[in-house]
């Protein structure tokens, strides 16, 4: 088979492979071309650029360029430093020449100055005492790999566009703002992808760090579920998670809204009851004076006399929420205004199953955003709620394919239900969601 000249593409691990071979059987360049196809030049080059200097590990010392000449040797004394010593350091047992003469050239095989350039053929390979020269195919497949990666390294920006880049995200990432929400409304004028965004944070490029970007705080360890009674309440008798999966089943466009609490600090009273809405993910959000079972019902007559039973019906045909005591008055959240139309149909999850309402439970980390685990709402007005559900529900999310739950609402949920909670959408650039919103 004839060699390819002029072939410059990259050797693959194969290639070299077959080249250390050669090498071994003592093959001229132009054989071990025509095994690879590529050009003798080629191959020459690869063995130069990718060979490795191999010290000589046995008994002695590698002759020095002093000790070429048998007719002048070394006679250095004395160069470790023992004065009391008459021998001369080259026939030294105890030291290396190497390793404590500041005068020490190797020397080199003058076979190395011409093709193969390396010692893998050589037959006195064994027992020379000289610095080797070899090729290994895993090695020069190594350098090369690393050479790729490392060309890809760095910032492929000018200084204009990084201060370009960090005028628009550190303000908005400073006020809360996800890189997903940032991105929705600014990916043009950022000019990389989200993933090259992270890149250039995590190597400290802007003025924000990894400490202000949400997600790089680690979460701690789960704690090992409690196991709890078999005995079930009777609340909950056909109306557990299996009830509701199955409903499901039945009629999977239904209406779904998951319903949760979140609690302040043990010192205070007021709570935040959420209903989210499963297809948009929009989240109602109402202070309440206390977790009891009166004040989650006043709610529900609230809405209900504001929408009307129908449209209330229609929107919140099933609500799924965990078996906390503020909602075991399941006739009564079950049961309309009038005290006799059924309004709506409750489920509960599992017990330890906070999965099963998950889009709950990942919009309240919005809600921990502005308000840390552990402080109170006893400060806040259903106003204050009111702006902290419109950041929220004006955030652009991924999931949402970069909307925000409050778009999407304005297309499958009933205008009606915006108006009475007085939402309305913030712009992108205003959304925030820091502990200053509420202040």
């Amino acid at each position: 088979m004839s060699t390819q000249k002029g072939n410059q593409k990259h050797l693959t691990l194969s290639d070299r492979i077959n080249i250390e071979k050669g090498l071994n059987n003592s093959d001229s360049f132009a054989t071990i071309a025509q095994v690879v196809h590529k050009d003798p030049t080629t191959i020459s080059k690869e063995v130069r650029k990718h060979s490795k200097v191999k010290e000589y590990k046995g008994y002695g010392n590698t002759p020095c360029v002093a000790n070429a000449d048998i007719h002048s040797r070394c006679n250095l004394k004395h160069v470790c430093g023992d004065m009391d010593c008459d021998k001369f350091c080259r026939q030294c047992r105890n030291h290396r020449c190497s390793d404590v003469c500041g005068s020490y050239q190797p020397m080199q095989c003058p076979n190395l100055k011409k093709a193969p350039y390396v010692c893998n053929g050589c037959g006195k390979r064994v027992n020379c005492m000289m610095e080797k020269k070899i090729y290994s195919s895993k090695y020069a497949n190594d350098c090369y790999l690393e050479t790729l990666s490392s060309s890809r390294e760095g910032i492929n920006q000018t200084p204009e566009n990084i201060q370009k880049m960090n005028d628009i995200l550190t303000p908005l990432i400073k006020k809360g703002q996800s890189i997903s929400h940032i991105y929705a409304t600014n990916a043009e004028e950022l000019g990389c992808s989200k993933r090259t965004t992270y890149t250039y944070i995590d190597a400290g490029v802007f003025d924000v760090k990894n400490i202000d970007l949400r997600r790089k705080v680690k979460y701690k360890k789960r704690k090992t579920p409690t196991n709890t009674s078999a005995k079930s309440r009777t609340y909950r008798i056909d109306h557990n998670y299996e009830d509701f999966q199955k409903r499901i089943e039945k009629d999977p466009d239904v209406s779904i809204v998951e319903m949760d609490c979140v609690e302040g600090n043990s010192d205070g009273h007021k709570v935040l009851l959420t209903l989210t809405f499963r297809k948009t993910t929009l989240m109602l959000i109402f202070l309440m004076k206390s977790q009891t079972q009166e004040e989650v019902i006043k709610v529900f007559s609230f809405l209900e006399d504001e929408l009307g039973t129908e449209l209330f019906s229609k929107l919140f045909e099933i609500i799924l929420t965990d078996g906390g005591s503020e909602f075991a008055d399941r006739t009564g959240l079950e049961t309309s205004n009038d005290g006799k139309t059924k309004r709506t149909t409750i489920y509960y999850c599992d017990p330890y199953s906070f999965w099963q309402k998950g889009c709950c439970e990942k919009n309240h980390e919005y809600i921990r955003y502005v308000r840390k685990k552990g402080s109170s709402f006893d400060d806040l007005n259903q106003e204050k709620v009111t702006l902290l559900a419109n950041h929220i529900n004006s955030t652009k999310r991924d999931s949402l394919n970069m909307h925000c739950p409050f778009e999407l609402s304005q297309l499958l949920l009933d205008e009606q239900l915006l108006s009475v909670m007085g939402y309305k959408l913030i712009a992108p650039d205003d959304v925030m969601l820091t502990p200053e919103l509420l202040k």
